[in-house]
């Protein structure tokens, strides 16, 4: 029942911030929709407002599943101080001999949904081997929905399951065909899940990439060996008057880094199932980002 593709600037500021209230968990469901009656019109109704809003994995293909320029598979890693063992998506270039660098693809407060493998694709298509892992591992993994994976989310004790994504990052390292050269890109959740494994891997992670991200305790930042990348939205308030204080701190430690705050974006605006996606902010952070992973894993 998805209507139209919409844009952002079709919605209210004041409705958009809602919907990032129930997507961090702050706002339920019904809490969203009883908020979000005052914007309903008409024929558009509170809950078609909501539909509007959610993902639409149709979308977000920009590399099938069967693409010829990459191999794909589900691999399971131990996690022995997580919860035991961690499954994600893997994908490398196809045909490829020789050790290629690694990164791993962090998904947001949902789970390994479409859109997470896809930009794991997307990485493989640019000749890095590149492993997602499903953090709703423990609970029967990313349910197929991203609802219901919020739901799940909140079940996962996130101390393992933060260390289930280091016991991944440190598989994909150790990997014979991984040049020992990793990096790590993470989205919301993810992008603080980035910058965490930057503070806990010191020079074992090569560059981290936190795409509106929280940022780590500034006593935390000396640990940093990695090369980071900020990106954030302007109109994503929250994490934007953060920025400042992580950027302080990074630049005290002599952390070599680079941010962006893009204009007129929103939390999100790299996600393309959603009208959240700004095309230009996300194919230039995406760019950035890549150009970070050739110097630092491939330089």
């Amino acid at each position: 029942m998805h209507m139209e593709r919409k844009k952002a600037s079709d919605y209210p500021q004041e409705l958009l911030d809602l919907f990032d209230l129930y997507v961090h968990g702050d706002l339920n469901r019904r809490g969203f929709l009883e908020k979000a009656q005052k914007f309903a019109t008409g024929s558009v109704t509170a809950l078609a407002l909501f539909e509007s809003l959610r993902p639409n994995y149709a979308w977000a293909q920009q590399v099938p599943k069967d693409d010829k320029r990459i191999a794909t598979e589900y691999i399971t890693v131990p996690s022995p101080e997580g919860n035991g063992s961690i499954r994600g998506y893997f994908v490398g270039p196809a045909g490829v001999t020789g050790k290629l660098p690694g990164v791993i693809v962090i998904h947001e407060n949902r789970g390994l949904n479409p859109y997470i493998e896809d930009v794991a694709r997307r990485l493989g298509t640019e000749k890095f081997m590149a492993f997602a892992p499903d953090g709703l591992t423990s609970v029967g993994g990313y349910p197929g929905d991203d609802e219901k994976g919020g739901a799940a989310f909140r079940q996962v004790d996130r101390n393992k399951m933060q260390n289930d994504f280091h016991a991944a990052a440190k598989w994909l390292k150790a990997r014979p065909d991984c040049t020992g050269k990793i990096g790590a890109v993470g989205f919301c959740f993810g992008g603080g899940i980035a910058n965490n494994l930057a503070v806990r891997m010191g020079a074992d992670l090569a560059a981290a990439v936190p795409f509106y991200g929280g940022a780590p305790p500034a006593e935390e930042v000396s640990k940093i060996k990695a090369t980071i990348l900020v990106h954030h939205g302007a109109l994503d308030t929250r994490l934007v008057g953060a920025w400042p204080a992580y950027e302080a701190a990074l630049k005290a430690n002599g952390v070599n880094y680079s941010g962006y705050v893009y204009e007129g974006a929103q939390h999100g605006f790299h996600n393309d199932t959603t009208p959240r996606y700004d095309e230009t902010a996300a194919k230039l952070a995406w760019k950035r980002t890549l150009e970070v992973f050739e110097k630092t894993l491939r330089g």
